[in-house]
């Protein structure tokens, strides 16, 4: 008989949608900032498991699912930037996050991994009060972006996408599906190979379609999101004097080490990347590069550790 997993967290109503939160409240008396951390592309709660619990021996922390990801209800449009930047302000303002009865959360420290990197600047520069300290792992950057389509080419974008992750919904190629892309995933962006994620707690998060859906949704808007931020830099700044701290990874997991290319191609992606990086920790004159030779793009798996220090430096740099 096959039993359903004990989903960790609750639902919490956030900007009108029920949103999966794992939330830890810190010790009894805590003063520092709280940490909010967002996943990557198609992530969900469990890809800060090696992470949250480190970070709630000194401070409350909490992670998330965005629409249709983890166990969170899906939303009827499709991911914007400010609507991403929206919805961590919201987690941060609506009572009873945290826990039932709980207050606000307030400024936090704000962790974007991967495409959430594109969310919490845009987050940042949207509401610099809510702002104690950013921290970017291995975090999207594209200095160069397509222009954005039309409201009316984007909501056909959508609606179409929403009709293919309903139809491998219906035919079960979803439920096979997902857990196999994530597995594949992981596993081409860690240093150390597989996932950690439960297998079991994967599968009944995308038997339905939603998961695989709000994944190609994600997927598809990715350059859309990176055109937003780029007009969003030419309107809003970079809150100056917020403690920054951005971390690469240059390693190579072993699909990457097998490739026929894995040579001079790599070395020059690197150098990009590297560049990329710079430019972001570049926001802030209290920015901090921390490159990490260990670890592949997949930093909560390969390098937990690197990510709860870069927190505790933005800790001290405000006391």
């Amino acid at each position: 008989m096959n039993v359903a997993p004990r989903v960790p967290g609750r639902l919490v109503r956030v900007a009108g949608l029920a949103t999966h939160v794992v939330a830890e409240p810190g010790p009894p008396g805590a003063t520092l900032p709280p940490v909010l951390l967002s996943s990557g592309l198609g992530g969900g709660w469990f890809d800060w498991k090696l992470v949250l619990p480190e970070l709630a021996e000194r401070a409350p922390a909490l992670c998330f699912d965005r629409p249709g990801l983890g166990w969170s209800e899906p939303s009827p449009v499709g991911p914007t930037l400010a609507g991403e930047a929206d919805r961590i302000r919201a987690l941060l303002t609506t009572p009873g996050v945290l826990g039932p009865g709980a207050g606000p959360i307030g400024p936090a420290v704000v962790v974007g991994f991967s495409l959430s990197g594109f969310h919490v600047e845009a987050f940042a520069r949207m509401y610099p009060e809510l702002v104690a300290g950013l921290v970017l792992i291995d975090g999207s950057a594209e200095p160069d972006a397509p222009a954005p389509p039309s409201p009316e080419q984007a909501e056909r974008a959508v609606a179409l996408w929403q009709k293919v992750g309903e139809l491998a919904g219906r035919t079960g190629l979803a439920a096979l599906g997902t857990p196999l892309m994530r597995a594949l995933s992981v596993r081409a962006t860690r240093v150390g190979g597989s996932d950690l994620a439960d297998t079991a707690e994967v599968a009944a998060a995308g038997a339905s379609g939603r998961v695989f859906t709000a994944g190609l949704l994600e997927n598809a808007t990715y350059h859309t999101l990176a055109a937003q931020l780029l007009e969003l830099r030419c309107e809003r700044p970079f809150p100056a004097d917020v403690p920054l701290r951005v971390i690469a990874a240059y390693g190579l997991s072993p699909v990457a080490r097998a490739l026929p290319f894995a040579g001079g191609s790599l070395r020059r992606g690197r150098e990009q990347w590297r560049a990329r990086q710079q430019q972001l920790t570049r926001m802030s004159a209290r920015g901090k590069l921390i490159e990490l030779e260990d670890s592949a793009h997949f930093v909560p798996y390969d390098r937990p550790d690197a990510i709860v220090e870069a927190v505790a430096e933005v800790w001290s740099a405000l006391v």
